[in-house]
């Protein structure tokens, strides 16, 4: 009877104290667990109240991009955006010179009557019949079987050309010569001559039509 006695205070004793101990150590753990949720609750809270704004670098990239965009936008929208290839004044020059047709001698030749006319190359001395001068702006004057007389001067040009009969004055008649002519310079020759060895001679060809 005593034993069952002892048993039963004990028991009593183990559920009264350690009851407590249990309830007490799982409120603490549930007050440690529930203050680190807590913690990590406000953690993150705080971390992004503090958290640091974008370095300057950043935001001035940001609104280098956005610049840029704008730019990008405005030059595609302007009437000067779409760029032509060629300029236009080049566009109608190369179209008129397209319509036009006819070559060029190159290099440039000048030759007595006897010399056929036509476009000169180096393997083909034809004597140029469109020539023009670029310093006077005359088209250059052709004189078959004559010479200019020594008494020729550029006065004498200046006041009678393009008038061929009054120019005449100063011919002189001489057989498979040809004496060439513009406002400003005189030549005669009887064999086919390159312009690049008459540099005194401001003469180009002024293209032969086909």
């Amino acid at each position: 009877m005593a034993d069952d006695d002892l048993d039963q205070l004990l028991d009593e004793v183990e559920k009264k104290f350690c009851y407590n101990v249990s309830v007490a150590s799982s409120a603490g753990a549930n007050s440690s667990e529930a203050g680190k949720c807590g913690k990590e609750k406000d953690g993150p809270r705080k971390h992004r109240a503090t958290e640091p704004e974008k370095p300057r670098s950043s935001v001035a990239a940001d609104i280098d991009a956005l610049l840029e965009e704008l730019l990008e936008e405005d030059g595609s929208s302007s009437p000067h955006s779409k760029t032509e290839p060629f300029p236009r004044e080049a566009q109608v020059e190369k179209r008129l010179s397209s319509h036009s047709g006819g070559r060029k001698c190159c290099p440039v030749f000048i030759g007595g009557s006897s010399v056929t006319n036509g476009v000169g190359t180096a393997t083909s001395k034809r004597s140029c019949d469109q020539l023009r001068c670029i310093s006077c702006d005359f088209r250059v004057l052709m004189f078959d079987d004559c010479e200019w007389d020594s008494s020729c001067d550029y006065l004498f040009l200046r006041n009678n050309m393009p008038d061929r009969q009054k120019l005449r004055a100063r011919l002189k008649k001489r057989r498979g010569v040809r004496a060439y002519s513009c406002q400003c310079s005189w030549f005669s020759t009887l064999e086919p001559t390159d312009l690049r060895d008459q540099p005194q001679l401001r003469w180009v060809c002024g293209k032969h039509q086909d």
